[in-house]
């Protein structure tokens, strides 16, 4: 799906920007050549160099693939932008304002220094984002519980094991009670990622570290990589959950698997089966790498649900569309009939896609007050 919107904008952009400039064809073709390869790039390095989840070819040329690939996007919308105003010019009949024969240029010039800051953005170690949650019921030996929320980490040939140590370090250097991970930790391979997410053994809390899975453990080596976030010292829920015992106060921390599972003859996201067993006085924390499914977690009695997978769209905007396919649900704090949803914007991203503007990646840092 992507490729083919990408061919589409790429075509868009040939003969909207490139196709009009005052140069040979001999320039031109490849120009238009180059911004068609760029809108397939993802097909074209994984037929010789990884898979489309994960591409194995140096940092510089994905951060070079990214910068351009954003662009492209950019530039598309900006055209769109600027052939809608002609029209409605033509329309108002003023449409000589607008005939300008750098607006164009300008708009390719200006998508790609947004293309290369926003791939920075993207790559920059997170900053802290803290937030409080009342949380009715809760125990008052939890009163002022700190829950350190870490998703969306994506490790991989764009975002290395030094990344991976830097974020690691800031975390710690919040000194949680609770280090909770919402899935997405890796692409690629057991193998290919080893060195890249060995740091993530070093995060310290009093309580341990919690993962859950994300669509894209599923698209490496799913049962491997259970076993490798296990000798990592995690404690990975697939539909189960654990308790946290504070001075004889218990909080029930659940987790449930990603939809993606299906694909794979794997077990479906359960609340049922993860919260079998739990203590019915314990509020209860859920781990759900989605955030789509909020109202049906509410009404089943859970307290607070942290999520992720969404990386707060991307870019200020394109929000309005990955909402949509997120059950209207994006970045950051949302009442949901009693229940607090927390949709952290995540610490990395896929390299596919690895801009942001206007929308900065986060380490979480929640404390717990009782209501």
């Amino acid at each position: 799906m992507l490729s083919v919107v990408g061919v589409v904008l790429a075509l868009y952009v040939v003969w909207r920007l490139i196709w009009p400039l005052r140069m040979p064809v001999s320039v031109r073709g490849p120009l238009g050549l180059l911004v068609l390869a760029l809108a397939l790039h993802h097909r074209i390095v994984a037929r010789f160099a990884g898979t489309m989840a994960s591409p194995e070819i140096p940092k510089a040329a994905l951060v070079v693939l990214a910068s351009g690939f954003t662009a492209l996007l950019l530039v598309a919308v900006f055209l769109l932008l600027l052939d809608g105003l002609l029209l409605g010019a033509r329309l108002l009949r003023v449409a000589d304002a607008l005939r300008s024969g750098w607006l164009r240029p300008a708009a390719g010039g200006l998508a790609l220094v947004l293309g290369v800051w926003g791939v920075q953005q993207g790559i920059a170690v997170p900053q802290t984002r803290q937030i409080e949650v009342a949380i009715a019921g809760l125990p008052e030996a939890f009163d002022g519980y700190r829950v350190l929320q870490l998703t969306d980490i994506h490790a991989s040939r764009l975002l290395t094991g030094d990344w991976v140590a830097k974020v690691v370090a800031e975390s710690n250097a919040l000194k949680p009670d609770l280090v909770v991970i919402t899935g997405d930790l890796v692409d690629g391979s057991v193998s290919a990622r080893a060195n890249d997410v060995r740091t993530l053994g070093q995060l310290q809390a009093p309580d341990g570290v919690i993962a859950i899975t994300g669509n894209h453990e599923y698209y490496g080596q799913y049962a491997q990589w259970m076993q490798a976030f296990r000798a990592l010292d995690m404690q990975v829920l697939e539909n189960s959950h654990t308790q946290v015992t504070r001075n004889g106060a218990v909080l029930t921390i659940a987790g449930v698997t990603d939809p993606v599972a299906a694909r794979y003859g794997l077990a479906m996201p359960d609340l049922s089966a993860a919260l079998a067993g739990a203590d019915p006085t314990a509020p209860v924390i859920l781990l759900d790498h989605r955030p789509r499914e909020a109202q049906a977690n509410a009404a089943r009695g859970v307290k607070l649900q942290l999520s992720g997978h969404t990386h707060g769209g991307h870019i200020v905007g394109m929000d309005q569309l990955v909402k949509r396919a997120n059950g209207g649900y994006v970045s950051g704090r949302y009442e949901v009939d009693g229940m607090t949803l927390y949709v952290s914007n995540g610490a990395g991203l896929w390299p596919g896609f690895a801009a942001r503007i206007g929308v900065p990646s986060e380490i979480t840092l929640i404390t717990l007050h009782a209501r």
